[in-house]
């Protein structure tokens, strides 16, 4: 009983808005909780790195057994304190409460860090603990990080246990990440290509603040002129979507970049549905539509993170024409490879601004793209092919320079070049500088200017084309459409759990205003003749009952006669679990698909592509998370790899892109209305240059 008014106690705190102390940012003193001598513990740890940051305040010990730690004079207990804005602690679980009580409530302490580990990521009585600490902090609207993290690291305060401490720089990255071994991995991976940090936040538990929390933060305290523009994300567990959609998508919206990597998605997301949608709405797919949404760069590894970061801290790349200069002819081939594979071009160079580049250059150049000037190229020759793409060739919107060295001779003279051409291209200029063991001084000299080096070109490539291909947030349209939501809500509120029966189906369409193919449910032979006449041979007839129709030869195209209507009525009402059969009219057109799932937490995802069997053998459907606008619409349509059958290919007709469209939003619309809805599929409608049908559908509630 107590654990449960502790989680009321602490989810009706939450219910308020957040505010994260500026203690926790800006601490005026610090003390850390479990200090020692032992830098090989996170106690020592972090007090050395604290020491080594000259953070600006008072810095105070708490250790019981020494009276001196590091040259700083030791507190036995948290009660012989001064006040103290910001507690970092390093000792074990079950002393935590105790010490944040006293701190809370007799030194004014707003800001907790708990490295220490021993809570609900390990038991349930460490939850408990947890849980209690959340409460006690919350009541004095003070803000925690943690427990089970790394800490966190600022241009104030080197809050972390861990190494590298990266290079600190207002104009460098926000990084906020579910794991702190992870956190140090990316920052390891980072440093060494020259990215610099303005602030790290590892939220262990997230227990109080997580992922979420800390990019409100970002947003909301955002300046245009001081704050950081580029954030990076690790996230393990996406606990409030609706948040991160906001704030990241707000951030964009005021000139940031971000890039996250959201790790466990392999997990059985396909698992066994009773519809298409099912089938193809894994959690993996509603965090894609999430981020693509927001506008956030998705990434798989550490690697692929930092580059796109690096890419993000160079001028933005407005098209997809890259003139790729080199002096080594194999990177230059990999990369044109992975530019090309990826969306992007490396177009030829020729005329005669062209001819006249390469009388400059030594015999046996080449300026067609890539723009090769040898083993034996000079700084000299580097700045006028620089030059020249600048300004003699307007069909280049970017330019990869690729130059290392085989440790014959410096190359000081190349990258001093270098880093004076990015300062007043008017293109962007992403230099790859591999030989990061034969020319390491002249590297780390041309880190120091501030630059950043892509040592890997391939990997430059790929994340070149992500960000170029990742989608700026839309602004949310008004959800507009005609739909009938009183009959909408009645169906739904009669409505039990499970499919809705056909006629239900066809109120809920027709509410919904998507036009359907004419239809009528029979249970006798006579019946079934009488309405195909009335509908028009020849006709189409389906079985009612079974999940997977085709499968069981439940449905019959093109019954042109009488007879064969009577035929396959009688076949078809034998088949297992039929209750009826549906006729319906026989329609021609491209086969489409519209199906919705509602994904614990990210509410519902959209889906659409082609229908009938092609989804299952295709599986070529793109995803967004309603409710979705029109030109999110266009963009899901757009980049199918079947879009060219949906324009029409081959002098076969078209579809009708407009009124697909509109379909598309009005599902979206629907599960808007109706969040009961768990899975739909309009599976196919067939589409042509006038119109869009639906000719099947199937509708879950679970409430």
């Amino acid at each position: 009983m107590n654990i449960l008014k502790t989680s009321i106690s602490v989810l009706l705190i939450f219910l308020k808005k957040m505010k994260i102390a500026n203690e926790l940012i800006t601490p005026k003193s610090i003390v850390v909780v479990g200090g020692t001598d032992n830098i090989h513990a996170p106690g020592g740890k972090v007090l050395k790195n604290l020491i080594d940051g000259n953070f600006n305040g008072p810095l105070y010990i708490v250790n019981p057994k020494k009276d001196v730690i590091q040259n700083i004079k030791v507190h036995s207990t948290v009660e012989d304190l001064p006040q103290v804005d910001l507690a970092i602690m390093a000792i074990a679980a079950k002393f935590i409460p105790d010490a944040v009580k006293t701190l809370t409530e007799q030194k004014g302490t707003k800001a907790f860090i708990i490295l220490s580990a021993g809570f609900s990521e390990e038991s349930h009585e460490g939850a408990e603990l947890e849980a209690q600490i959340v409460e006690q902090i919350n009541r004095y609207e003070g803000s925690l990080i943690g427990p089970n993290c790394i800490g966190v690291l600022n241009t104030n305060y080197n809050g972390v246990f861990t190494t590298p401490i990266p290079t600190l720089d207002p104009k460098g990255v926000d990084f906020i990440s579910g794991s702190g071994a992870t956190a140090v991995f990316i920052m390891e991976s980072g440093v060494p290509k020259g990215l610099t940090f303005n602030s790290v936040y590892s939220v262990g538990n997230s227990a109080q603040l997580g992922v979420e929390e800390i990019l409100e933060y970002l947003d909301e305290t955002f300046d245009p002129i001081t704050s950081s523009k580029v954030k990076l994300l690790y996230i393990e567990n996406i606990d409030k979507p609706e948040k991160l959609l906001k704030h990241a998508s707000s951030l964009i919206k005021k000139g940031c970049k971000i890039a996250a990597v959201k790790s466990g998605g392999s997990e059985a997301g396909s698992r066994a549905a009773s519809s298409h949608t099912g089938a193809l709405a894994s959690p993996d797919k509603a965090v894609d539509a999430l981020f693509k949404k927001a506008g956030i760069v998705r990434c798989h590894s550490r690697e692929e993170l930092t580059t796109v970061a690096s890419v993000f801290m160079h001028q933005e790349l407005t098209g997809r024409r890259i003139a790729v200069i080199t002096h080594a002819g194999g990177p230059a081939v990999m990369l044109t490879d992975a530019l090309s594979n990826n969306g992007l071009e490396v177009p030829p160079i020729k005329g005669e601004k062209a001819d006249s580049l390469l009388v400059k250059l030594f015999p046996g150049s080449s300026v067609a793209n890539p723009i090769d000037f040898l083993a034996t190229g000079t700084a000299e020759q580097l700045g006028d092919i620089i030059d020249a793409v600048n300004n003699d060739f307007d069909d280049i919107d970017a330019m990869v320079v690729i130059f290392g060295s085989p440790g014959l001779f410096p190359v000081y003279d190349v990258y001093n070049l270098l880093d004076e051409k990015m300062k007043t291209s008017r293109k962007p200029i992403y230099p790859v500088l591999p030989s990061i063991i034969n020319v390491a001084d002249e590297i780390q000299h041309f880190l120091a200017k501030g630059r950043i080096n892509f040592p890997d070109e391939v990997l430059l490539g790929r994340a070149l084309a992500k960000v170029y291909y990742t989608d700026k947030p839309q602004v949310e349209g008004p959800m507009d459409l005609d739909i009938d939501v009183n009959t909408i809500r009645k169906l739904i509120d009669e409505a039990p759990n499970g499919y809705l029966s056909p006629e239900n189906v066809v109120r809920l369409l027709d509410a919904t205003k998507i036009n359907r193919a004419g239809e009528a449910i029979v249970i006798t032979e006579d019946e079934a003749v009488k309405q195909a006449l009335t509908l028009g041979l020849p006709v189409v007839m389906k079985v009612v009952g079974p999940v997977h129709k085709s499968d069981v030869g439940g449905v019959v195209l093109n019954v042109k006669d009488e007879d064969k209507v009577r035929f396959e009525f009688n076949r078809m009402m034998q088949i297992k679990d039929t209750s009826a059969i549906l006729i319906q009219p026989m329609l021609s057109g491209t086969e489409l698909f519209v199906g919705a799932k509602r994904e614990d937490k990210f509410g519902h995802m959209v889906l659409c592509g082609l229908g009938g069997i092609f989804i299952e053998v295709l599986e070529d459907v793109n995803t967004g998370i309603a409710p979705l606008s029109e030109i999110e619409v266009s963009q899901m349509i757009n980049s199918l790899n079947s879009y060219k059958i949906i324009q029409g290919v081959r002098g076969q007709e078209g579809v009708n892109e407009a009124h697909f469209n509109e379909i598309v939003r009005r599902v979206s619309q629907l599960v808007k209305v109706a969040p009961e809805i768990f899975e739909m599929d309009l599976n196919p409608l067939l589409g042509t240059a006038k119109k869009v049908t639906a000719v099947d559908a199937r509708i879950r509630i679970e409430k």
